[in-house]
């Protein structure tokens, strides 16, 4: 699928609610647990279906059901979730939460847009929101029903950072970045990361490679095959260190897991990056391999649908969209890096940051597709 067919056009923007239990990577409270902190409707009940990596994914699944745990708590509701572990469970798993009068439904990951839309048209009084997609199936710039809130981040902007620090960093000057499957919400990572490489080659007058994705072709990019840790993500991450680069940027759920283990086994000085969240907190096994992680705001923004739904009288369905301007992506510290990267350059990334909030660094996504 390619990024030109899934170009969609948004109305406006909703704010995340600030949440000072999302802070970090931590463990949510349950709703058994916690204390209320704010009054749901009544009847209120929010639920969930996982995509294919499932609910301790160290990724995108966990950040969404991390986000419905901490709304929950604080509304004092019992949310309910259900896993997916084929594609075939899609349909049925949102089935069965009807069937449990879930008031909101949140499916997680473009996989499920085909499935959610089908639900929520036939069930106009259920809310939906669906993270990382717009479900948009025709391809027409709105969503495909009424009832459903898309949660989408431009994560371009973020990689962008990533990718210019990535640049800075490698002694090789060969950098690699590849994806789980062709779909618009994982090749917006490695779009902005090559766009972040070719900013660092025009200011610094160098000649960094990207390896696994070219901009002006995305659909010949390399992908794994699928969002499982397994021995082909490994074998595509080893072919890369064998190429020479020596900065990983996988983007596809728990595949980075099969990067950290072949960098471990060749041996030689690779950095990698995660993406969605900091996998230094969430996955810390391969923690001195972790250059620094692109990362989407998910818990949080997911946390906020979940609150809003369960205290507003109506539900809002406007597209949320976050950016840097809003925190809703951004980049995680280097962490064990910190010594290893040249003493300016988080200088260089924060004036960087504004000039791309600014607009006068222009980064271009499926969500700007006039930049």
């Amino acid at each position: 699928m390619s990024i030109t067919k899934r170009r969609v056009a948004f109305g406006g923007l909703a704010t995340v609610a600030s949440l000072a239990l999302l802070a970090g990577c931590a463990s949510a409270p349950t709703a058994s647990t916690a204390t209320p902190t704010a009054t749901a409707v009544a009847g209120f009940k929010p639920c969930m279906v996982s995509d294919l990596g499932g609910f301790d994914d160290k990724s995108f699944n966990q950040l969404g059901y991390e986000g419905l745990q901490t709304a929950s708590a604080a509304l004092g509701v019992k949310a309910i979730t259900v896993q997916s572990n084929a594609e075939t469970d899609y349909a049925p798993n949102i089935d069965s939460l009807i069937s449990q009068n879930c008031s909101l439904i949140i499916t997680v990951g473009f996989a499920l847009s085909a499935a959610t839309v089908t639900a929520a048209l036939a069930n106009p009084t259920v809310d939906f929101a669906i993270i990382d997609d717009a479900a948009d199936n025709n391809f027409d710039g709105k969503t495909d029903a009424p009832n459903i809130k898309p949660i989408l981040f431009n994560t371009a902007q973020a990689a962008f950072l990533a990718g210019y620090a990535s640049a800075d960093y490698s002694k090789a000057g060969k950098v690699a970045t590849y994806g789980g499957m062709n779909y618009p919400t994982v090749t917006i990572f490695m779009d902005g990361f090559a766009q972040g490489v070719d900013y660092y080659n025009a200011q610094k007058s160098k000649s960094v490679q990207v390896l696994g994705y070219d901009e002006k072709n995305p659909d010949a990019a390399t992908f794994t095959g699928g969002f499982e840790a397994n021995d082909t993500a490994k074998t595509t991450a080893q072919n890369f260190i064998d190429q020479g680069a020596d900065v990983l940027l996988p983007v596809g759920g728990p595949i980075f897991q099969s990067a950290g283990a072949a960098i471990t086994d060749s041996g030689k000085d690779v950095a990698l990056l995660g993406a969605d969240a900091d996998v230094y907190n969430t996955f810390p096994t391969y923690d001195s391999l972790y250059f620094t992680s692109v990362e989407k705001g998910i818990a949080q923004a997911t946390a906020a649908v979940v609150q809003n739904a369960g205290t507003a009288t109506t539900f809002d369905t406007t597209t949320y969209i976050g950016d840097l301007s809003n925190d809703g992506v951004g980049i995680a510290p280097f962490h064990n890096f910190q010594s290893k990267v040249d003493s300016g350059l988080q200088g260089e990334l924060d004036t960087i940051k504004a000039g791309i909030i600014s607009g006068s660094i222009p980064v271009k996504s499926y969500l700007t597709p006039t930049k």
